[in-house]
C-alpha cells in the first residue's frame, strides 16, 4: 500500500493525506541544507579573498623592501682651480760666486760667516799687502820728485820770459825752457797715474761683496794663499732671494706662465711659503721630457739652498661639477658614474675626471651638474635597476 502511494505521489498524482505532511517536511530539510551550504561557501569565499589580499599586500611589501636605498646628490658647478704639482731643489735665485780679483796673496782675516748679511762693497776677507804698501810709498815719492822738477821748470820759464824783453835771453831759450816745463808736468802725471794704479791694485787685494745679499758658503781661511786661480771663495745669494726649481712634465709646463701663484713646502717642515713663478724653462730635457719652473721666494731660514721641496702651482681655474671619489667607478671602458632618470632607475654615464683634491674630483666632461648622481654603492648597481634615492647636499 505504501509503495503504491509513493509511486503515485512521484508521478505527480495527488498524494494521500498522510503522505502530504511528510513530503512538506522533506522539502524544508532540503532547503535548510542548501542554505547552510551556501552560507559555508560564502564564508569560505570571503575568507579566501581576504587571504589573497593579505598575500598580495605582503608580496608588495617584500618587493618594496628589495629596492635598494642609495644616496644621491646634485653636484651643480663650482669654480675649480687647475693645480700643477711638482718637486725640485731650493737654490738662490741669483747666486754670485766671489773669488780673487787682484793679484792675490796670503789671507790675513776673514770677516764674515755663512748666514751673514752683507752690503755691496763690504770687505769679506783681507789679503796681506806689506809689499804692495812699500810700492805705494815708492810711487808717492816719485810723484813728489816729479812735482818738484815741474815747479823748478816752471820757475825757470817764468824768469826767462822776464829777461827775453831785455835781450838777456833769446826766444829759443824760452822755447826750450817751455818744453822742459811741459816734460816735467807730464812726468808728474805719469807718476800720479802709477800711484793711482798701485792704490787701485791694493784695494782689489781685499775680497769684497759685489752686491748686497746673504753669505751662503765660505771656502777660505786665514793663512791661506789665494790667487786668481783659487776658484770661488764665497757664494752670495743676491738680496737673499731664494727659488724652487720645480721639475714638471712638458704638458704641465704648457699651462704655466710667469706670475702665477705657487705654494712651496720644504721637506722636514710643515711650513708653507707663498711665491710665484718667475720663469718657465724654454727648453725640455729630451731624455726625461721635463722642464723647470722657477718659483721665486722671499728669504726665510727654513729655505736652505740644496734642500728638497714640493710645489703646488695654481695654473688657473674653471667651472665644473665636483664629486667625491666614492661616486666614480672604473672598468675596462673607463670612468663612469650612475645617475637616476625620472623613474629612479640607474643609468650609466661615462665621464672624464680632472683635478683631484681634498674636496673631491672635478668632472671635466660627461656631466652638466644638474643630474642626480649616485654617491655610493655604485659598484653594486646594474643598468636600469630601480632604486630608492636619498638626496644629500654636497658642500
Amino acid at each position: 500500500m505504501n509503495y503504491e502511494a509513493k509511486m503515485f505521489a512521484e508521478d505527480g498524482q495527488k498524494a494521500l493525506p498522510g503522505e502530504e505532511g511528510r513530503s512538506s517536511r522533506r522539502w524544508w530539510i532540503i532547503g535548510g541544507i542548501v542554505a547552510v551550504l551556501a552560507l559555508v561557501a560564502a564564508v569560505f569565499l570571503f575568507s579566501g579573498g581576504s587571504d589573497d589580499g593579505a598575500a598580495a599586500d605582503k608580496a608588495a611589501a617584500q618587493r618594496e623592501g628589495q629596492i635598494p636605498t642609495v644616496t644621491v646628490a646634485v653636484p651643480g658647478r663650482q669654480a675649480i682651480q687647475r693645480v700643477v704639482s711638482g718637486t725640485g731643489s731650493l737654490a738662490a735665485r741669483r747666486e754670485m760666486p766671489v773669488g780673487v780679483v787682484g793679484e792675490g796673496g796670503m789671507v790675513t782675516r776673514v770677516l764674515v760667516e755663512p748666514g751673514d748679511w752683507v752690503r755691496a762693497g763690504q770687505v769679506l776677507a783681507r789679503i796681506d799687502r806689506s809689499v804692495q804698501s812699500q810700492t805705494v810709498e815708492s810711487l808717492q815719492a816719485q810723484v813728489r820728485v816729479a812735482r818738484a822738477d815741474a815747479e823748478i821748470a816752471q820757475s825757470e820759464l817764468d824768469r826767462a820770459k822776464q829777461l827775453v824783453d831785455r835781450g838777456f835771453v833769446s826766444q829759443a831759450d824760452v822755447e826750450r825752457k817751455t818744453a822742459t816745463r811741459d816734460s816735467a808736468v807730464a812726468r808728474v802725471r805719469v807718476a800720479e797715474a802709477q800711484l793711482a794704479e798701485a792704490r787701485a791694485r791694493n784695494n782689489r787685494l781685499d775680497i769684497r761683496a759685489p752686491e748686497a745679499g746673504l753669505i751662503l758658503t765660505r771656502n777660505v781661511e786665514p793663512g791661506q794663499v789665494v790667487s786668481p786661480g783659487s776658484g770661488t771663495l764665497f757664494r752670495i745669494a743676491k738680496g737673499g732671494q731664494m727659488e724652487l726649481r720645480a721639475q714638471l712634465p712638458e704638458d704641465d709646463l704648457q699651462q704655466l706662465h710667469a706670475g702665477v701663484p705657487a705654494q712651496v713646502s720644504p721637506v722636514g717642515t710643515d711650513q708653507v711659503f707663498e711665491g710665484e713663478v718667475w720663469q718657465v724653462s724654454p727648453v725640455i730635457d729630451p731624455q726625461t721630457r721635463q722642464g723647470i719652473a722657477r718659483i721665486s721666494l722671499s728669504y726665510d731660514p727654513a729655505l736652505r739652498p740644496g734642500g728638497f721641496a714640493s710645489a703646488r702651482i695654481v695654473a688657473g681655474s674653471n667651472e665644473a661639477p665636483m664629486l667625491p671619489q666614492s661616486a666614480i667607478q672604473s672598468d675596462a671602458n673607463g670612468n663612469y658614474v650612475y645617475i637616476l632618470n625620472d623613474q629612479d632607475e640607474a643609468v650609466r654615464r661615462p665621464i672624464r675626471a680632472g683635478e683631484v683634491s681634498d674636496e673631491g674630483v672635478a668632472i671635466v666632461d660627461g656631466l652638466n651638474g644638474n643630474e642626480r648622481v649616485v654617491l655610493s654603492a655604485g659598484a653594486f648597481l646594474n643598468e636600469g635597476q630601480k632604486v630608492k634615492p636619498e638626496l644629500k647636499t654636497l658642500r
